[in-house]
């Protein structure tokens, strides 16, 4: 079978902080449920996207690419899983203050798996802000001191964003999101998360979240300085060893020649238009779309209306 570019259904998850502006990007929110992340490409074991064109609808991508590794990912001997987890997140409210292991926090207790992230801030509204890392002299005694306390979010450093901005979150930062906020992220697959302070919050049913301070003490890199935590907006947005992200826009009635030999992912984050193979079935995208284009794929993007969009390998 001649591989083409592959769309899937999203995975959408309540949370306690989520709202309905998802809508916006062509997801089908249930009315009233707070859904905070649209998983776009996933393949995590309690969660694998399914893909939803072609010939290939209704299988997920982790049995796609076990029957056609080399023409998705490039790599013949390519076991998984997917290198990438990528998500829509709507911010209604503030996020728990939380912290991703690194390799060698998960191999010193012995469970999770190390997550690196980034967040593309798709629209803010009016002193939106995010908090990503300590502020200096932060100590693990100071910080821990400051969970029985209830005041976490005053360590952290403060970031008023706005949209068209990259931020950077390397495995072992101290990080939340904040309200009014619609986020794409790009990650590494991993959902192993620990939540330090959840701002006194309780869920429906009256009690509050689960927190994991003793994992997170252990994960969060308190040497570590703000100056790593890059904010980019144009061109090579990210460039770390576990994904490159590239910012692009294009015109109206543009086009954009796709060869073969690497496997890129799209997200279309503004715009819409159609990949047109050298042979077969086009392929039309709009605004909210992630389209992972295999390696092996050769064709060209029009675009129907400007567009903007994230190209993320590996």
């Amino acid at each position: 079978m001649r591989l083409y570019p592959l769309k899937f259904r999203p995975i959408l998850k309540q949370r306690i902080w989520g709202g309905q502006k998802l809508q916006d990007y062509g997801k089908e929110i249930p009315s009233g449920e707070k859904i905070g992340e649209s998983w776009e490409l996933a393949d995590l074991p309690e969660d694998k996207s399914v893909i939803s064109n072609g010939e290939l609808a209704g299988q997920t991508l982790s049995s796609a690419i076990q029957k056609y590794p080399k023409d998705i990912t490039g790599d013949e001997n390519f076991t998984g899983p997917f290198p990438l987890l990528i998500k829509l997140l709507d911010a209604q409210d503030i996020l728990s203050v939380q912290v991703h292991p690194d390799e060698q926090t998960c191999e010193r207790l012995g469970k999770g798996k190390p997550k690196t992230e980034c967040w593309y801030i798709i629209a803010a509204e009016p002193g939106a802000v995010i908090y990503k890392g300590l502020k200096k002299g932060v100590s693990k005694d100071t910080f821990a001191a400051a969970i029985q306390q209830g005041n976490v979010a005053e360590l952290l450093t403060k970031v008023t964003v706005e949209a068209g901005e990259c931020h950077f979150i390397p495995a072992g930062t101290a990080h939340s999101i904040g309200a009014g906020l619609l986020i794409a992220e790009i990650q590494t697959p991993s959902d192993t998360t620990y939540r330090v302070f959840d701002f006194n919050r309780v869920d429906d049913t009256g009690k509050p979240r689960q927190l994991h301070i003793e994992a997170a003490l252990e994960s969060i890199h308190f040497d570590a300085s703000e100056d790593n935590l890059s904010v980019t907006t144009t061109g090579r947005l990210v460039d770390c060893k576990y994904f490159k992200i590239d910012k692009g826009h294009q015109g109206q009635n543009c086009e954009l020649l796709l060869s073969a030999g690497k496997m890129k992912t799209l997200i279309i984050l503004a715009g819409l238009g159609t990949i047109l193979p050298a042979d077969g079935n086009p392929v039309e995208f709009k605004a909210g779309d992630t389209i992972l284009v295999p390696a092996a794929y050769e064709g060209a993007i029009r675009f129907a209306a400007d567009t903007q969009y994230l190209t993320v390998t590996i």
